[in-house]
């Protein structure tokens, strides 16, 4: 080997008894940090979020070099699946848009959204609805059946109720599904002082955080699997959303603070 790299046979066990240089050492434990909160986030984080994490711990360093040293250990983060295509739909005939796109809320519990998602198991599907308050985008609500009933809905929003016990009347925003457009719900939300919204018919963007939300679940979490039961799905999304979602998941677009770490700042403020 030292004769085809054309190097004294010294000088090269010399190389190899050298240490790492102080820089390399603080790689190598900045490395081991960043894995460390990788774990931690399920796999899901990139550098911006692994940034947030190591200066909560008191490690100094920039974004930058984080983002090096993931693409040199090859850790990479969780991406989302692609957008459906933009739509204009049909203003819904039951419930008036009071929304209108305005995610951005100063205070909590003054407008929630809710919607719906499936998710395969091999005993059939099993039925998601949630409630998001936009002020946090906190899950305030969930509930699981193995059917798309209207009591589906209603059970995430008694959670949602019995949670917050907000003072005065919320704002509830969905799409033009059946559930959400009975009279059942109706009734229901008039006796709970919940204000009914819609979205323009198959108008995604109109309810784009609740579609943020079920993105981000079947990215990060469900990953495209079929669940053997729906009891071992329910779980999984039961830790998702309690376990991980509402208390450490950082968002962008909450200064990169977990949903229940905003709400307590702003209590504090």
């Amino acid at each position: 080997m030292c004769r085809v790299l054309d190097v004294h046979r010294s000088g090269f066990y010399a190389w190899l008894l050298e240490p790492l240089s102080p820089r390399a050492m603080e790689n190598q434990a900045l490395t081991a940090q960043i894995k460390e909160f990788y774990e931690q986030s399920m796999g899901i984080y990139g550098s911006p979020r692994i940034f947030c994490d190591l200066r909560e711990a008191g490690v100094q360093c920039s974004e930058n070099r984080v983002a090096r040293l993931m693409r040199i250990a090859q850790i990479k983060s969780v991406r989302g699946y692609k957008r459906p295509r933009y739509k204009v739909g049909r203003p819904s005939q039951v419930s008036p848009n009071q929304l209108q796109r305005q995610f951005q809320q100063d205070e909590a519990d003054q407008v929630w959204v809710t919607d719906i998602t499936y998710i395969r198991t091999y005993e059939g599907w099993l039925y998601l609805a949630v409630v998001l308050d936009l002020h946090s985008r906190a899950v305030v609500g969930w509930s699981m059946r193995g059917s798309m009933e209207t009591t589906l809905v209603l059970d995430a929003l008694t959670m949602a109720v019995w949670r917050r016990r907000p003072k005065g009347s919320v704002i509830i925003h969905s799409d033009q599904g059946s559930q959400f457009g009975s009279d059942e719900f109706s009734r229901w939300c008039k006796e709970n002082r919940l204000s009914p919204s819609m979205s323009r018919r198959g108008n995604c963007w109109d309810n784009a955080v609740a579609e943020s939300f079920f993105s981000n679940l079947k990215s990060e979490k469900i990953k495209k699997r079929i669940y053997k039961t729906r009891q071992e799905a329910r779980s999984e999304v039961f830790e998702y959303i309690e376990g991980f979602y509402n208390p450490v998941r950082r968002h962008k677009h909450l200064d990169q603070l977990s949903p229940l770490e905003f709400e307590r700042r702003q209590i504090a403020l």
